[in-house]
């Protein structure tokens, strides 16, 4: 009782301070002024259509079919962002258009996607602010639109888009800002997560922005400030992935940061451009699997970044600063591909920790890590001290009568040693008792028991690390020795399709494969009625050792057993399921060289 109460003396003082609280729902009796709940419109057009400077809106559930003009300065209050829907497909050029002032929270927003130019919010010609929290966002060519605002963009969700946020601020008061925000831009034509008109000072600090991969020159950019100068940028603790360039600073911005982001897999491209000046101060951040990692025609401010598997880290005649690091940063769950499917925390031993720089210290009060959860905007957690990756790549070579093991080194900063294991059953146990070595190098000499001894032997290889985690094993490498006095012996090459690891697995799992020689790739992963639930590699590749990675989708999950075993409000996209993977190889002249099938299962 007293709870009711408190809620009604605090709607009470909203109502007297803020003007009038007016409700939407689809079960109202749609009589104005709408100040109940009972008597509620039932569009939410016809309440806006009376509000005031200062009141308050509050929409129930329910699908709302329209597009909105607002004239008033208010604040507009759905009840979920899944189930309260403003739905503008098929109507106009924007979903909400708003002249003043606009608080929109808690609505899931549908724009028009087939129109060019299409906004789900904009706000145009207007010195108001706008503020947008908690919304999903789909289906249009701009997310949200504003025309000098200082507003503030929270939580929101934006996917299948092709551009996250457009601002245009010839004022250098403005400052738009953005926290907390999920930017997933349209597979096929997505232009940019960010795109800053004319000035401003905006902040961008605690997101992800996905460009979905096209190709190297038709790829979406990141974060763009562009065509006059800004006064400052805060661009910090991001997640940038699948961009052609991630941060382009193409307009000699005054002053501002660049810290603790993580920007990878970025299309064997550029990373961070900073093209006139070095007034940006780059600190802290992971740059890996790109092309060249910055891109500069002055001397940058850069130093205590993290640079890893890039193609080229900085544009000659320029140097990094003398705290950058080049090393595997060790995050617990580096990716194959899509960067939504990782975990970007540091593990034990990481390069990464308390590696940043010295006068940016983290939230417990140390040196700042490098990377996405470093930094005063950071977090604290645990250094998980994980295994290392199995080898990867391992060959074998008869010679001399004696078989030459090679495979790729690990990079983990705490790795220790090899261990080799033989055996001559096909898909043998790695147990202590099959050991043959341990070693440090990326190769081993075995002599064989007997020279020249004919038979058919097995190889793996795991790594361990200074506490002594071992890893999976490699993929098993068959050698068949043949002992026949009229030449010398030879080892077999072969297709192969290994079994995925880990299995059973949760949430994901890479499947290993290698080629005998080029050919036509595919590799497919069905469930058990047999239906095609991905297709993870289709086209040509060179002979080889290769991995991909499955990472089911909440709809993949669900068919990998043709129902739904059950729901939950947590996590309810998680369902056990069996599925197959499969491999075809074609060779020249379309002839199938190696077909083969093997069974995987995802747990909850």
């Amino acid at each position: 009782m007293k709870k009711v109460k408190i809620i009604f003396l605090i709607l009470l003082f909203a109502q007297g301070a803020f003007g009038t609280i007016r409700y939407v729902s689809k079960t109202g009796s749609s009589t104005p002024p709408y100040i109940s709940r009972v008597t509620a419109s039932d569009s939410i057009q016809k309440c806006l259509n009376i509000c005031i400077d200062g009141d308050t809106v509050i929409v129930a559930n329910g699908v709302y079919k329209e597009s909105l003009d607002i004239n008033a300065a208010i604040t507009l209050i759905g009840s979920s962002m899944d189930s309260c829907v403003i739905d503008g497909r098929g109507l106009l050029r924007r979903t909400i258009l708003t002249n003043s002032d606009l608080d929109i929270r808690n609505f899931r927003i549908y724009g028009r996607k087939d129109s060019l130019f299409s906004r789900a919010i904009i706000m145009w010609n207007s010195l108001g602010t706008l503020n947008v929290s908690n919304c999903k966002i789909t289906d249009c060519h701009i997310a949200i639109d504003v025309y000098k605002s200082s507003g503030i963009i929270y939580g929101v969700i934006a996917f299948d888009i092709l551009q996250g946020v457009d601002t245009f601020c010839m004022s250098d008061t403005c400052r738009p800002k953005m926290y907390n925000s999920v930017l997933i831009l349209d597979e096929e034509e997505g232009d940019a997560a960010w795109l800053s008109f004319d000035g401003g000072r905006p902040t961008i600090e605690n997101n992800i922005m996905v460009g979905k991969k096209r190709h190297e020159f038709d790829a979406p950019r990141g974060i763009v400030t562009a065509y006059r100068n800004h006064k400052t940028v805060s661009v910090k603790n991001n997640l940038m992935s699948g961009f052609v360039y991630c941060i382009p600073q193409q307009d000699g911005t005054d002053s501002g940061t660049v810290s603790n982001n993580v920007m990878t897999e970025n299309l064997k491209y550029r990373g961070i451009i900073d093209w006139p000046n070095n007034k940006i101060k780059i600190r802290n951040n992971i740059l890996s699997k790109g092309g060249q990692a910055i891109l500069t025609q002055v001397q940058p401010n850069v130093n205590y970044n993290l640079f890893w598997e890039n193609d080229k880290n900085i544009s000659s005649p320029f140097s990094l600063g003398s705290g950058d690091i080049e090393a595997n940063p060790m995050l617990v769950k580096d990716t194959l591909g899509y960067s939504l499917k990782g975990d970007y925390h540091l593990q034990m031993y990481s390069p990464g920790i308390d590696a940043g720089d010295p006068s940016i210290l983290d939230v417990d009060g140390s040196r700042s890590d490098i990377g996405l959860f470093g930094g005063p905007l950071g977090q604290v957690y645990t250094y998980q001290d994980l295994a290392p990756k199995p080898p990867g790549n391992v060959t074998a070579q008869l010679v001399e009568g004696k078989i030459l093991l090679k495979w790729n080194k690990n990079t983990e900063a705490d790795f220790f040693r090899y261990r080799v294991y033989r055996d001559t059953v096909q898909n043998f146990i790695y147990d202590t008792t099959k050991i043959i070595a341990v070693v440090s190098d990326t190769f081993y000499v075995d002599n064989l028991p007997d020279y020249y001894r004919a038979g058919t032997y097995y190889y793996k290889i795991t790594a361990i690390d200074s506490a002594i985690n071992q890893s999976p094993a490699s993929e098993e490498v068959q050698v068949v020795v043949t002992g026949a006095a009229e030449g010398p012996p030879i080892a077999a090459g072969e297709y192969k399709l290994l079994q995925n690891y880990p299995n059973p697995f949760n949430p994901s799992t890479i499947i290993p494969y290698r080629l005998k020689d080029g050919g036509y790739v595919k590799i497919m992963v069905y469930n058990l009625l047999g239906e095609v639930v991905k297709v993870l590699q289709n086209g040509y590749q060179n002979p080889g050792y290769y991995e991909v990675e499955f990472s089911p989708t909440k709809e993949e999950r669900r068919r990998g057993e043709g129902i739904l075993e059950f729901e939950t409000f947590y996590r309810n996209d998680i369902v056990s399921g069996i599925y197959l993977y499969r491999i075809e190889v074609i060779g020249e002249g379309n002839i199938p060289r190696f077909i083969d099938m093997k069974k995987m299962m995802m747990i909850k």
